[in-house]
């Protein structure tokens, strides 16, 4: 202390300015060997490789490894360097973190969309989209001509929302419109909902309105008591139907009694008439006397 104010007073000031310089370069000296300022590396390649290769190969060339995020791509081996930041070739300090991108080892899982009433090409947009596939497309009689009619996951219909894994595999069945060949109108009335419905199907007949009684709960196991079109016109001829067209129907609980017309269509051969006896011709039967 008597140093200090025994000195005059400008001493002790010049004193502390050189002290203030003397620490600030030492701290810039110090600085410099910490952060390796001027020391500088290039950045090696290791896209495409798996990670465990791209760690070994960028440590030892002095950098530090940190994965920035994960994406799934199908035709990619899980875990494997898809970009790295910054790129191959780059001059960079020896000591800076280089960021991965990397394939992921299981998809991720997204809900499936509604494709049903989709043509056929936007159906496809969407799957391509959303990192889904397009699996087999089959056909089937139906107005609306290559209109998603269902969609198949492993061979069984999958509702819209159902999680589902990226990269799968969808199936459409399409429309292939109306069919050229007409044929009589199946006489659905009498039956339940179900069998009718798979009957019309055998013939690539589509269900159209269903309209039941306020009481039918329970609308597979009702009956079908009307149906459009009717197998008969007004004129008693045959109205006839092709594959792909639609028809409506209405239910009740209670099964309808059915109509026992023998309206035959037109060209077919009606049943021969029992004869009288007489009419037979047999010697021994009292008639033919």
């Amino acid at each position: 202390m008597k140093i200090i104010t025994h000195r005059p007073l400008w001493v002790n000031i010049l004193a502390g300015i050189l002290l203030t310089f003397a620490i600030f370069f030492l701290f810039l000296s110090s600085l410099k060997c910490l952060t390796g300022h001027g020391k500088a590396a290039t950045v090696p390649s290791v896209t495409g490789k798996t990670y465990e290769e791209a760690k070994a190969i960028l440590k030892k060339a002095g950098f530090k490894v940190d994965i920035q995020d994960s994406i799934y791509i199908d035709t990619a081996r899980p875990l494997t360097v898809m970009k790295q930041i910054p790129e191959a070739d780059e001059v960079v300090k020896s000591n800076r973190t280089v960021f991965l991108l990397i394939s992921r080892v299981i998809p991720p899982e997204m809900e499936m969309p509604n494709l049903v009433g989709y043509s056929f090409r936007n159906a496809e947009m969407v799957l391509k989209g959303l990192d889904l596939k397009v699996g087999d497309t089959t056909f089937k009689p139906d107005f609306a001509t290559n209109a998603v009619l269902e969609q198949l996951y492993n061979g069984k219909q999958i509702t819209p929302g159902t999680k589902i894994r990226k990269g799968s595999e969808i199936s459409l069945v399409l429309g292939d419109g109306v069919g050229n060949k007409d044929f009589v109108v199946p006489d659905i009335t009498g039956m339940n909902f179900c069998d009718a419905r798979e009957r019309l199907e055998e013939h690539g007949i589509i269900i159209g309105a269903v309209v039941s009684d306020p009481n039918v709960e329970d609308t597979c196991a009702a009956y079908i008591y009307k149906q459009n079109p009717e197998r008969f016109d007004d004129e008693k001829r045959f109205n006839r139907i092709r594959s792909g067209q639609t028809m409506d129907v209405w239910l009740q609980n209670d099964k309808p009694a059915k109509d026992s017309t023998g309206k035959k269509e037109k060209g077919d051969k009606p049943k021969p008439k029992p004869r009288k006896p007489e009419e037979e011709g047999d010697k021994d039967n009292g008639y033919n006397k």
